[in-house]
């Protein structure tokens, strides 16, 4: 999904997986998958992981586009 968007943004909300975990309800493991590719966001994950880390989904989405131009 862009995992390392997903991490580039919890670590700018400065959050442990830890705490996002804890946040939207959903395992630590589940959170290190997603930042690792080894798993993908359903859209109503996107949703509740973007509202905890203060990004609109539509902006995390954008930076995973941009980030698999390169």
């Amino acid at each position: 999904m862009g995992g390392n968007e997903l991490k580039k943004a919890r670590l700018a909300a400065e959050l442990t997986q830890e705490q996002l975990a804890f946040e939207t309800g959903l395992h630590r493991t589940y959170i290190s998958l997603l930042e690792r590719n080894k798993n993908s966001l359903t859209i109503p994950t996107l949703f509740k992981v973007c509202k905890v880390l203060g990004v609109r989904p539509s902006t995390l989405v954008a930076r995973i586009e941009k980030s698999k131009g390169k």
